[in-house]
């Protein structure tokens, strides 16, 4: 097994959740080719839930050996390392089967405090069905997800992406094999058809699982797998106590996190049908919102997630070792990738939202491509959230992940209803008020972070703000680029390949010019690094001496 560095790791990472997330973009219109919008919001029901208790059972786990395992190795405590991997085992178990049964009891009265008195969509039994059979999926998750952990504390990035693609093509295959055969082969229920798709997590992680225990097995010796005659001078209890303390800040800012989803989904419920509009309409509203504009703005997101991938190892080793400016140094670097990859590709998304809501979707009504076009900017923020706090956590500043986290769920929650009542008095569309909110509040948590960071340890942002000045010219010409081919090529909307050529022109277009500038300037070749840069650009003929 190879280990990764930093930007390696980044970039492994990342193209893993790039192709995950392709694919996770990519089975939805079929799926949703397949089913109705009331059944669409049924699974979108189910997977919110869901992703809220898999986050309490087991969010924290997964990052805390990955901490662990990965100051252990610096350390050279190697028996105490395997140690903590069992130990942490055992916690996962009883943490996933209790979590598991509460969810699958208390299913129906979840479904009531989330439905609320909507009625004439989905009814709070059909909701609680959905939910219960999406929580077979955390009796397997959690597993998947500390031993993902185990082999990222290690710095070894590959399995464990290869296991999320595994992972992904597995539930995919679920989903959509099990909606054709209960609905066009057996002719059953949509209720059916989502209640089978909902397991998909369960089988893919499954799958995923026993790839990762063969590997682990195929390289034992490696990982430093076997029993050590003698113990390390570190007691299970100080092991528990490190996975508590590293374990309980992640759970609850993932939660949190989660909970963002959660908060939108109730208030917009509420809101929309308070002002009036038809539960269909609200259904597919709050679905859109916190499911399946989600789906396709993930791509956006799939950069920060590679990134703490193998951001966080690397900045627990040098916090570990005391050295700052290393820490100051991978957060700017994380900091300026996310902002270089994210903010283009929010823009061109928004820019290009009716289309891409039409291939995915099609054009039942306007709300979709409204929606699109705003929750690209909470997911772009919900990016540099993801980094900040993964740091914090690195840096083990637990107070300050739950003051900074608090801060932004509790903005969100507040501004969503009176920003939606707003909107519908001036004339704007009232839902796009809750993802306003959440850009405010995800923005408020990282402002506040980095500025705490700033005053105790005196990181500071210099190249961070150096590189926004450095894409203000790009991403305006980028822009104007995008204006300009949308305004003189034709588009049928009629025709999802008509429509698939056309995005695939702006992109090309957009991305080429963007690129192109930041080559030109120097960006690219400041934040990749030397080294990484003329490894990518070097290869390039007509930029060969450029290079050297």
């Amino acid at each position: 097994m190879k280990k990764s560095s930093f930007v390696e790791g980044t970039i492994i990472a990342t193209l893993a959740i790039f192709i995950v997330k392709i694919l996770g973009m990519l089975y939805v219109i079929p799926f949703y080719a397949m089913v109705s919008v009331q059944a669409s919001a049924l699974y979108a029901y189910a997977y919110n839930i869901y992703a809220i208790f898999l986050d309490i059972s087991s969010a924290g786990l997964p990052i805390a050996i990955s901490k662990i395992v990965g100051e252990f190795n610096t350390l050279g405590k190697m028996e105490a390392k395997q140690r903590a991997y069992n130990i942490g085992k055992k916690i996962i178990l009883f943490a996933s089967v209790t979590v598991f049964i509460v969810l699958f009891l208390f299913a129906p009265t979840i479904a009531k405090i989330l439905l609320g008195d909507l009625s004439g969509g989905n009814t709070i039994e059909d909701v609680a069905l959905a939910i219960r059979c999406v929580s077979l999926s955390i009796l397997v998750v959690p597993f998947l997800s500390v031993s993902k952990g185990y082999l990222q504390g290690h710095k070894i990035i590959n399995v464990s992406s290869v296991s999320q693609v595994i992972e992904q093509v597995v539930r995919i295959l679920v989903i959509l094999a099990g909606c054709f055969v209960t609905l066009k082969v057996l002719h059953l229920s949509e209720r059916t058809a989502i209640c089978i798709a909902v397991t998909g997590a369960f089988f893919g992680a499954l799958f995923a699982q026993l790839y990762i225990l063969k590997k682990m097995h195929d390289y034992k010796k490696e990982l430093g797998i076997k029993k050590y005659e003698e113990k390390d001078d570190v007691t299970n209890k100080e092991i528990i106590k490190k996975i508590i303390n590293y374990a309980v800040p992640f759970i609850i800012i993932n939660t949190i996190y989660s909970l963002y989803n959660f908060i939108d989904m109730v208030l917009i419920l509420r809101t929309m049908n308070f002002i009036g509009m038809s539960p269909t309409d609200v259904e597919f509203i709050t679905s859109s919102i916190t499911t399946w504009s989600g789906k396709i703005s993930m791509i956006i997101s799939s950069v920060a997630m590679g990134m703490t991938v193998s951001l966080i190892p690397t900045i627990v080793e040098a916090y570990t070792l005391k050295n700052y400016k290393e820490v100051n140094n991978k957060l700017n670097q994380a900091l300026q990738i996310i902002i270089m990859v994210s903010l283009p590709m929010a823009i061109g998304l928004s820019l290009l939202s009716k289309s891409v809501w039409n291939v995915f979707y099609g054009l039942g009504n306007d709300f979709g491509p409204m929606i699109l076009s705003i929750v690209v900017f909470v997911t772009l923020m919900g990016n540099i959230f993801m980094i900040t706090s993964s740091t914090l956590q690195s840096l083990n500043k637990y107070k300050l992940v739950y003051k900074s986290t608090i801060l932004g769920l509790a903005l969100n929650g507040l501004l969503d209803f009176p920003i939606m009542i707003l909107f519908n008095k001036i004339g704007i569309p009232a839902f796009l008020g809750a993802s306003v909110s959440s850009i405010i509040g995800y923005s408020a948590s990282s402002i506040y972070a980095l500025c705490i960071l700033n005053k105790e340890h005196k990181l500071e942002y210099s190249k961070t703000f150096s590189l926004l000045k450095n894409l203000i010219l790009p991403i305006i010409l980028m822009t104007l680029g995008v204006l300009l081919c949308k305004a003189i090529i034709p588009i049928n909307y009629d025709s999802k390949l008509s429509t698939i050529i056309y995005i695939a022109i702006n992109s090309i277009v957009g991305g080429f010019i963007y690129l192109f500038i930041l080559y030109k300037n120097g960006v690219l070749k400041n934040v990749l690094g030397e080294a990484l840069f003329n490894k990518f650009f070097s290869k390039i003929p007509f930029l060969k001496t450029k290079t050297k």
